[in-house]
């Protein structure tokens, strides 16, 4: 069903980005039977790998940003997905910025956005995460505070969303590293995120689930220092790295894709070797996760999960069924019957 997608895009494309991920969506939502067209027979015990308590059925997962406000979950968890990721979410509706905000660069196979956090508020996405049809698979959700709440306020925005959640999905992101919400990135400071977290720990006590944090691949390596050792302190599940990056030449907005590659890449190895010798932190990688070379350097550094967005955009969901093809393959060669030994001997695997 590759060359179907192949069609689609070549008329969607034709068209503005927003309008066409919006008429998407709705598609997605009215016939969420759609994604038989591209879902494949899959051994959920081959791929299956157990990460903070939650089984993901695939070691990859769609990336916060598509579904905004969880319209299309019943569709986007028949497909291959290990997890879907919903969001962000702030408490209160929020229309977002101005149009457009939404750019293609097909040639380099990426995406500027500007969206500022537009969503639906906490409670419609709260019933539209609790009535779908998850398929069994693992649901999180993304949550960021109110453009119009204050920095000194911000950490109550993360405290509402999270006794809102807690109870309807499998994992939550608190995210600050949008670079679309003005001033929301000041709060990767180490003050101010350990007020987040402060202010976390009373929701966490009384309905525990795994919490990451979104990191933002513009920090300098002193302060990207001091965000992980706030995570440490706080317990949390692991770092989701990265968002997306800030190209002032390209305009307003955030990179991702192709683009964000080689920038996120550098900021994962850093998060990796600081906190690799922490049993229960993990490190999701997004950030221009394109090809299984991608997926495969994250293995070699001892990563298990990782999430697409702009790369699921240009190649469809067929790219998920290249993904499993190229575990076949490897689990083949090197003699193993599944991803969790492949990954408990990464590094004697061959590719």
């Amino acid at each position: 069903m590759s060359a179907f997608y192949h069609v689609f895009k070549t008329i969607a494309f034709q068209f503005d980005p927003e309008f066409v991920h919006n008429f998407s969506l709705n598609l997605f939502e009215e016939i969420p039977l759609l994604a038989h067209l591209w879902n494949f027979p899959c051994d959920n015990s081959k791929y299956s790998l157990e990460i903070n308590g939650n089984t993901w059925d695939f070691p990859v997962g769609l990336a916060a940003g598509f579904d905004e406000n969880g319209k299309a979950i019943s569709f986007f968890t028949k497909l291959n997905f290990g997890a879907v990721e919903i969001g962000t979410v702030t408490p209160k509706f929020q229309i977002g910025n101005e149009k457009p905000r939404l750019w293609r660069y097909p040639g380099e196979e990426s995406l500027r956005n500007a969206m500022g956090f537009n969503n639906l508020g906490a409670e419609l996405v709260y019933q539209n995460i609790a009535g779908a049809n998850k398929n069994g698979k693992i649901v999180g959700v993304n949550i960021g505070k109110n453009k119009l709440t204050s920095r000194e306020n911000a950490a109550e925005d993360y405290q509402i969303l999270y006794d809102k959640f807690a109870g309807v999905v499998d994992y939550l992101v608190v995210n600050v590293s949008s670079p679309n919400t003005p001033g929301l990135r000041d709060l990767l400071g180490r003050e101010f995120l350990k007020e987040i977290f402060i202010g976390l720990e009373g929701g966490r006590k009384k309905n525990p689930k795994p919490l990451y944090l979104k990191i933002s691949p513009d920090q300098d390596f002193q302060h990207l220092k001091d965000t992980i050792e706030v995570a440490k302190e706080f317990g949390l599940s692991g770092i989701i790295a990265t968002n997306t990056t800030v190209m002032e030449a390209r305009g307003k907005g955030g990179i991702s894709g192709k683009l964000l590659r080689d920038k996120s890449r550098t900021v994962r190895k850093f998060v990796m070797d600081r906190i690799k010798e922490v049993d229960h932190m993990q490190m999701i990688a997004v950030g221009g996760i394109s090809t299984f070379d991608d997926i495969w350097e994250h293995w070699k550094a001892g990563g298990k999960l990782v999430q697409i967005y702009t790369s699921f955009v240009y190649k469809g969901p067929s790219i998920l069924l290249e993904f499993k093809n190229e575990i076949d393959r490897i689990l083949l060669k090197n003699k193993m019957n599944n991803l969790n030994e492949l990954l408990e001997n990464i590094k004697d695997a061959q590719r």
